[in-house]
Order: C-alpha cells, then structure tokens, then sequence
C-alpha cells in the first residue's frame, strides 16, 4: 500500500533508485513551525501548493517562557504570518495534532510529510505520515514535493476478536512484545529502505478508525517509519460522521503484494497489558496490588473516543481515594464536546477528576509529571526512554479505570461485567479553533522568520565526543535564546554570527565545553582544531530523542550508533549532521574517547576512516544519494525555483 501511495506521486513510478522526488499532499506542522516556514520563505514560496498544510500551536498554558519564545520567534512557536501564506493554524485547546488531524484533515490513500513522530496515528486512515526534518518540510511547502527513500513492508496480519475489556491499547502492547523492532532494525540493515507495518487480515477490516490509529502509533517505538491501514466501508463511515464525505478514496494492497515478512496475531490471545517504566510490557496482573499515585486518562495517542466513554460509565458513581490524582486530558475538542453532552464529563468530574488543557506538553511529561516515588498510569505512548526521562506506565483505559476505581494495578477484569458504550454518529465538527486568512486579516507587523545560515562541512574535523543525549532542554537552546543554553548543546559561534557556526578556531575550545555533563568537558588537546560535536548513542531511543531535537542541538555534527532508521538519517542528512552505523562490540571503546578525527569530505565513500583519540575505526556512512550532497552542504534548501513539483 504505501508503494501505492507513492508510485502515483512520484516522477518514477517504479521507484528506482536510492531516492525519489514525489508529490506530497499534506504538511503538518508541530514540533517546529516556524523553522519549517523559515526555510520554504528562504526557498522563495509566495503561498504553499499542498493540498493541506496546517500548523498546530499546542502551547496552551502560557507561561512566561512561552510567551518569550512567541516574542522571541522561535522555532517552536507558530508565527501570525502562516495564514497569509495558505497555511491555517490550529489555535490552542483545539487537542492534540494527531487526533485532531485525524479527524478533521487525513484523508486516506494521501501522502503527508510532518515534523512529529505521534502523527503516524493517522495512518488509521490510510493515510501515509512521513516524519522529516523542519528544512525538507520547508522544501515540501515551498515546492509540493519531497525526496524520499522507497519504502518496504512488513505484513501485521489481525485474526479473532478481542475480548471483554481488552482495548486495542492493549493489542499495540501486544505487538510490541512481539518484538517488531528487532525484524524492523533488521530488514532496515538488509535493504537501508524506511520500514511501514501494513496492517491486514480479517479482523483489520472490523477495528474502528480510531482504534486503527491506536494501533498505528507504535510505529516509530519499533523503529518504523510509518503504518498504515486499509481504506475501506469503515473509513467512508468515519468520514462521513466527520462530514468529510468527499475524502474519501479506497485503498487496499494489490493481490499478492510482496512484503518483506509477516507477524501474525490472534486478537482473542491478547490480555490487558501494560508497558511498566523501563519499557518492559507485561501482564497487568504482574503488578496487581502495586498503589497508584497518578492516572492521566487522554492525551494524544492510545485512546479513542469509545474508550473515554467506557472509562467514564466504570467510574460511575466512584470516588477518587485520597492518595490519587486524576487527570483528564481529552484528545481533541471534539472529544470533549461529546463527554460533555452525553454527561460522561459530569461523570468523570463527580468521580473527583480534574480536566486538563491539551497542551503538548502534557505528553512529554514537561507539565503534570509523575510524582516522585509513585506510580503514574497513563494512555498516551511514552517519549524516547534516556536517562532522565520521566518514567510511568503505559495501560488501556480500562485498566485506568481499574485503578481509579481501587487505587492500585488490576486487572480490568474484575469488574463485574462490561459496559455497553455507544459513540454517537452526529459528531461536533465545526473548526472554530481553526484561523484562515480572510482577504489579508491576517497581517502582522512582525518580520517573517529567517532560517538560520547552513554550516557546510569544509577540510578535516576534529569533534568532541559526547557519549548519550545532551541534558539540556532543547526549546531554550535555539535562537535568540541560545546564548542561555549549556555550549554543550549550542555550538560556539562567531559575534558576528548569532546563529551557530562552527569555526576551527583555538578560542571555541572554552565555548564548546558543557555546563551539563561531565562527559563533554573533556576538551580537544591544546592546539587542536575542534568544530563541535559528535553523539555516540547505543539505543533506538537516544538517537530518537536526538533526531526529534536535530534543529535545537547547533553543536551536533555527527551521530555513530548501531542503528539509526532511515527517516532518521535523512533527516539528520538535511541539517549537515553525518550519520555513522558502528558496530555494537566497537560502541563501549569509542564512548570513552574525547574526540573524533574525521577526513575531508572528499574522502568520504561508503566507509569512512575514523580516529577515536589514538583509535582507528571505520565506520559506515548511511547517507545516500542526494542525502550525501545535503550533509556536505550543511542544508537541503535550494535556490528558487530549482525545483518543480512533481506530477
């Protein structure tokens, strides 16, 4: 399917060669807005071709330095000027952007390039949710199309049917269990190709859209680059009940497709379950009777309207224990319209719950964190786990009813009996919260944001080495507000210069050195020339959480690790940052080093020749095609006009 999607975008429907130029229908806009409209302004677009392109303000409880940031422009924030540039905005407290484009933008059978790993969620309904960097965002609004690697397919094939108080949260655990990752990480070694998990079998065409996304939302915790599901009579339903009757298009994989494997799973075998802090899914009643403190029904990803319904009916009639908070974070305003008129929300408010704002930072655990010592219960999928990170459990809805209902882990179970929910068809989908341009109502008297100047690699480099992901916060490291943030993350730059450029020049040595790890003070010798930095990082999620924060981490020029998703090397590839496979027995003796030397550029091929202080290591350079001319470029931005959409 996804090969679908793409042979009729692409200029080769064939889909030959490392790359291909496609036409891309939607732009969604998330994490870093603004960098994104920066670069398709600085690439000389008027008003954007795509079909669809939307920026999501999820910053709904101001603060003092998110005020600052809007002030200040930052990357992060949503500038005023998108509307003038046919990009609506989606306003505050309209929910979070996977949800919300689900159910008022995706149209199945499109392809849609995003900034935000959470919005492979809308590959629920067939459509195709890349995630790139800010700058080939950039290039996608400016131009209608993208480069991008030929994907492969692994076959998730669904038979059965779940049981009572069996979510479909549960059966994405269920997935994860099975160990996806390790058959993505290896067919991504075998082919160097994204990997998309194709949902199908009998029992894909019975699961509602929505618990279809929550299925999707495993993907990039596996390592996938996206997920997908078929369009058929259940996506023209969903469709229909959002009044979006005329987005929809069929979409279904062509007899005997070929795929690279296949995962068979039978939905009447799966238990409720639930991904314990350290990652590790397990049976809920592995930790039947351990106290809960905190349960945070809602967020982005891992819920669906039924089951806010369910958890609301179970919790009739209940009362919160003492020791426990309730949060609620409904999904999109839609979501909350329909609790409140069918009297789930009076419900969840008597049983002592507290309603949260869908701030984005509610999924990141940046506000509302899991209290310290006790168990925090949540819907949502967890962020990249590194050190650091907040912890909690991930579980259905049910089984946080459970827990609200006794104040500790059990299994859902022991209810007496099910509920019966019944979702409403007339559904609220009225876009108040969603700002057009009226005839140049929109006008700001702010300038339009400026992308920052490419750093291009020039001559040999000697990086310092920095084992893991950089401490540092990285919305206070960029910009105009760089200069607060540890070096260690913001490469040192020239007066003239406030945006980070890396110089070899004696006097940065100083700069370069982080306030918040030990491990990045060890400078260069005296005398050598150092360019900033290179991660070494060991797991999946590390270089997750680094590629998420590619546009803030300035100092970045390189990442080794033992595995890195394709999406994850063009995306590195299009900020000037080298991507190195090394193998997992080099990987403890190369983090102990203080720093990198690499040759020119020139002398640059499949393997590169490495020293690690007095080591020498080859290593594997996983750019490819043009991703190579972008990483020595330092940019993917083109001059105006250099390239067409393609037809």
């Amino acid at each position: 399917m996804p090969q679908k999607i793409l042979a009729g975008r692409a200029t080769d429907p064939q889909l030959r060669g490392d790359l291909v130029q496609v036409k891309v229908d939607q732009v969604i806009l998330s994490r870093a807005p603004s960098r994104a409209l920066a670069e398709a302004i600085a690439t000389g677009m008027k008003k954007t071709p795509v079909e669809v392109a939307v920026a999501y303000d999820g910053t709904c409880v101001a603060d003092a330095s998110s005020l600052r940031d809007i002030d200040e422009g930052s990357p992060h924030s949503v500038s005023p000027e998108f509307p003038s540039y046919n990009i609506p905005i989606a306003r505050p407290g309209i929910g979070f952007p996977a949800p919300v484009h689900l159910e008022r933008f995706a149209a199945p059978a499109r392809l849609a390039l995003t900034d935000d790993p959470r919005l492979a969620t809308v590959g629920g309904i067939g459509m195709l949710a890349l995630v790139v960097s800010p700058s080939q965002l950039g290039q996608a609004l400016a131009t209608g199309s993208a480069w991008l690697r030929p994907p492969r397919s692994v076959q998730i094939h669904l038979s059965g049917k779940v049981r009572p108080f069996v979510c479909a949260r549960d059966v994405a655990l269920e997935l994860l269990r099975r160990n996806l990752d390790e058959i993505v990480r290896r067919i991504e070694g075998e082919h160097h190709a994204p990997v998309i998990l194709e949902f199908a079998g009998p029992s894909a065409r019975l699961l509602s859209v929505g618990d279809r996304a929550v299925l999707c939302g495993i993907a990039p915790q596996v390592g996938a680059a996206a997920a997908l599901f078929v369009s058929d009579e259940k996506t023209e339903v969903f469709l229909r009940d959002q009044r979006r009757s005329k987005a929809h298009r069929a979409l279904v994989p062509d007899p005997g497709a070929p795929c690279e494997e296949v995962v068979s799973i039978d939905l009447g075998t799966v238990d409720p379950l639930l991904m314990d802090e350290e990652g590790v899914v397990r049976p809920v009643r592995d930790l039947a009777g351990k106290p809960v403190s905190q349960v945070v029904l809602g967020g982005d990803s891992g819920v669906t309207l039924r089951d806010m319904l369910a958890a609301a009916l179970l919790l009739k009639s209940k009362r919160v224990p003492s020791r426990l908070d309730l949060l609620v974070a409904p999904p999109s305003r839609q979501v909350l319209e329909v609790l409140a008129q069918s009297g789930a929300l009076v419900d969840l408010v008597a049983t002592g719950a507290r309603i949260v704002e869908p701030d984005r930072r509610v999924v990141t655990s940046e506000i509302y964190p899991p209290p310290p010592g006790g168990v925090s219960l949540r819907t949502a999928d967890p962020e990249p786990r590194i050190a650091g990170a907040p912890a909690f459990v991930v579980a259905s809805a049910e089984t946080l009813a459970y827990a609200v209902a006794t104040g500790a882990v059990g299994d859902p179970r022991s209810f007496k009996r099910p509920v019966r929910v019944t979702v409403p068809r007339a559904l609220p989908t009225d876009d108040v919260l969603i700002l057009r341009d009226k005839k140049g109502e929109q006008v700001s008297s702010k300038k339009p944001p400026t992308a920052p100047p490419a750093v291009p690699w020039r001559g040999p480099l000697t990086l310092d080495v920095l084992a893991g992901v950089p401490k540092a916060n990285g919305r206070a490291t960029i910009g105009a507000r760089a200069r607060k943030a540890p070096a260690a993350v913001v490469a040192a730059a020239p007066a003239a210069d406030e945006i980070a450029q890396v110089a070899p020049a004696a006097d940065e040595k100083a700069q370069a050195a982080p306030a918040a790890d030990e491990k990045a003070q060890a400078a260069p010798a005296e005398g050598k020339a150092t360019g900033g930095l290179a991660l070494v990082l060991s797991t999946l999620d590390e270089v997750r959480a680094v590629a998420e924060r590619a546009t803030d981490l300035q100092a970045v020029r390189a990442v080794v690790a033992p595995f890195v998703p394709s999406t994850a090397v063009s995306a590195f590839a299009s900020e000037g940052i080298a991507t190195f496979l090394v193998g997992a027995d080099a990987l403890g003796s190369i983090k102990e080093q203080k720093s990198v030397e690499l040759p020119a550029p020139a002398q640059w091929g499949d393997r590169v020749a490495a020293v690690f202080g007095s080591e020498r290591v080859e290593v594997a350079w996983l750019a490819t095609g043009l991703e190579r001319s972008w990483t020595h470029a330092g940019t993917v931005r083109q001059p105006s006009g250099a390239s067409k959409p393609a037809r």
